[in-house]
Parts: structure tokens; C-alpha cells; sequence
């Protein structure tokens, strides 16, 4: 009998949420235009549960081009008006323009760093930090860090990066490893982390 691994908890038994756990969530990520992915999904989840994002993930790739953010920023009313009409994805009009108002910031913050990676680690010195937490109630929803990158975002003209919004990217994106200590995700990130090290 193969033995189960122990996990954190909040991925409970839906299969979308355990390989988000399992695969992704942690993982540092490194390229632009998965960042762009993620901050945009994250401020559609504003208001909504990460799982209903989840399930909609691939008619959110395929309505906005692969989150390729060159094409986003030149969306326009049109191609706007069509995604409000596109029911796989989350038809928020507010949340729509934002993510063309976000491509836009995103490429000027690219003209500044060369890159919005070396933008979004340059605040934690390109290293993971790995919190040890013991248990899921110990997660904060933001922290004095993700209070100082979403106010710079915000001076930068990005929309729903409120601090709540910029920690969840912290997480998914592997700034911060925020597994609980004891599921073998955050062992497996830690020894990552060691190995390339040395």
C-alpha cells in the first residue's frame, strides 16, 4: 500500500486545487509572462474563491492570448467588448480593463528593470523565503513587505494589486514558500533551494 503524503491542508479533494498544490503553488517563477498569468488571475479572484480562477484557466489563456502582455496592452474597446461577451472567463468590466491598464504598467516596469521578474524578486534580493510555518492558521493574508510592493505598483498605475491581492502572487509565484512545514512540498522546495546552493 503506497503511503500518502501529508499535504497542507487547503486543497481538500478537488483534483484542480491538489495539482495546483502539488505542481505549482510555491514554485518560484522566474518568466515575465508567467507573472503576468498569475497577477492577472489573481485580481479576477478578487471577491471570488482561487478555484473558480482555476477552473477557468484555460478559456482565460485562450482570451487573452496567452497572457502575452505585448498584445493585452494593445487591446482596445473592440477586444474589450468581446471578452465582456466571453462566458469562460470572469465577465467583470472593471476587471477587464485592468488587466489592459496592468499589460501596460507591466511593459513600462519592464523599460525600467529590463525585466518584471528581476522588478518583483529585487524586493526580496532574488531569494525564496521560506516562512516554516506549523500551521495553516498561522498564514498571514498580507505582510508589511507586500504593504510596501503593492503601494509601489499602485504609484506605477497597476490595478487590484491591493496588499492581500500582491502576497497571494507572493505565494503563488514562490517568493514566499508558505507550505506548512510538515507537507512535503515545503521539504521538497527547502532541499531545492540547498541543492542549488551547493
Amino acid at each position: 500500500m503506497k503511503e500518502s503524503k501529508q499535504t497542507c491542508s487547503w486543497p481538500t479533494s478537488d483534483q484542480l486545487l491538489i495539482k495546483y498544490h502539488n505542481n505549482e503553488w510555491g514554485v518560484p517563477v522566474h518568466d515575465d509572462r508567467k507573472l503576468f498569468e498569475f497577477l492577472t488571475l489573481e485580481g479576477f479572484q478578487a471577491g471570488l474563491s482561487w478555484l473558480t480562477v482555476l477552473r477557468k484557466r484555460e478559456s482565460f489563456r485562450k482570451a487573452f492570448d496567452g497572457f502575452d502582455f505585448n498584445k493585452v496592452a494593445a487591446y482596445d474597446k473592440t477586444k474589450i467588448d468581446s471578452l465582456l461577451q466571453n462566458a469562460g472567463i470572469i465577465r467583470s468590466k472593471l476587471k477587464i480593463t485592468s488587466a489592459v491598464t496592468n499589460a501596460k504598467a507591466f511593459l513600462t516596469v519592464r523599460k525600467e528593470f529590463g525585466t518584471f521578474d528581476k522588478y518583483m524578486w529585487g524586493f526580496i534580493g532574488g531569494k525564496t523565503v521560506h516562512s516554516g510555518f506549523n500551521d495553516l492558521s498561522e498564514l498571514p493574508a498580507r505582510t508589511e513587505l507586500s504593504d510596501r510592493i503593492s503601494m509601489d505598483l499602485k504609484k506605477r498605475g497597476f490595478k487590484f494589486v491591493g496588499s492581500t491581492i500582491v502576497y497571494a502572487h507572493m505565494q503563488a509565484t514562490g517568493m514566499v514558500n508558505d507550505h506548512v512545514r510538515n507537507c512535503y512540498r515545503y521539504k521538497e522546495l527547502v532541499r531545492k533551494k540547498f541543492a542549488e546552493l551547493t
